[in-house]
Formats: structure tokens, sequence, C-alpha cells
């Protein structure tokens, strides 16, 4: 018998669910609108997490990787450029991307409409447990 007990299924609305409030441009998170819908937090979600992202014109996810977790985007609205392991890539509605854990991925709203951009982590259930880093000052990238 375990130890632990599984958390009850777990039910909200985009509406319901507050905007991130810890999130620091100097971590990379620039002029970001991030929503956890779900989490360990939330709904006792150890290995997975789903959240929503709105990125105004100019706004930005700096190059970053997870070595803790897997990460799945989709493009629902809006266009922009991708953040690769070498460089920059275009990006736009209908879009769905899959970043394996420990490469580089980001996003940059290059256009002059509002990104919707849907996303998850398999294998952790907050952004501590991912694994969050941002490259070292000895990196170079072709952006």
């Amino acid at each position: 018998m375990s130890d632990h007990t599984t958390p009850p299924p777990y039910r909200t609305t985009v509406d319901a669910v507050p905007l991130e409030q810890n999130l620091r441009e100097d971590e990379g998170w620039v002029n970001m609108q991030v929503q956890y819908l779900i989490d360990e937090k939330t709904a006792g979600s150890r290995q997975l997490v789903v959240g929503r992202t709105v990125l105004p014109p100019g706004a930005r996810h700096e190059r970053h990787l997870h070595t803790d977790a897997d990460e799945f985007l989709v493009v629902m609205s809006g266009r922009g450029e991708i953040h690769t392991n070498t460089g920059r890539e275009p990006s736009g509605a209908g879009d769905v991307i899959f970043t394996p854990r420990g490469n580089y991925h980001g996003f940059v709203n290059t256009g002059d409409e509002d990104v919707l951009l849907i996303w998850g982590w398999s294998g952790a259930g907050s952004l501590d447990a991912a694994g969050y880093g941002l490259p070292g000052p000895d990196e170079t990238f072709e952006d």
C-alpha cells in the first residue's frame, strides 16, 4: 500500500486562474502574462504542468531550458520566433512544438498582435521541479 493519496480530479476555468506575479525580467520573463492552469500547487499534479501565456507585441520568453521536464508548446494565435539550440526560427498559429528536456527553447512575439500559447511540462509539477535555467555567459547562439 502506498503512503500517499491520489489527488481528486481537478477542474478550473482560464478566467479563474490568476496571472503569475513572481516572474522576473532578469530571469527571462519579459512582459509576459503567464497562468499555471494545472500544476502541483493547484491540482496536486507532480508530473504535469499545463499553462497559458499571452505575449503582447515585443514580449518574449528568453532562451532557456528545463533539465528535468519535457515541454510542449501550441501556438494558438499570433506569430513570432521560437528559440532553439542554435538560433531562432519563425513560428505562428497552428505550430505544435516539442522540446525534450535539456534543449533550449523560448518565444519572441515579433508580430503586431498578441500571441497566445498553450504549453506544458511532462516530468515535473512546478517550475522549480522542472529545472529552469538560462544560458551561461559563455554560450553563444545565432539570432
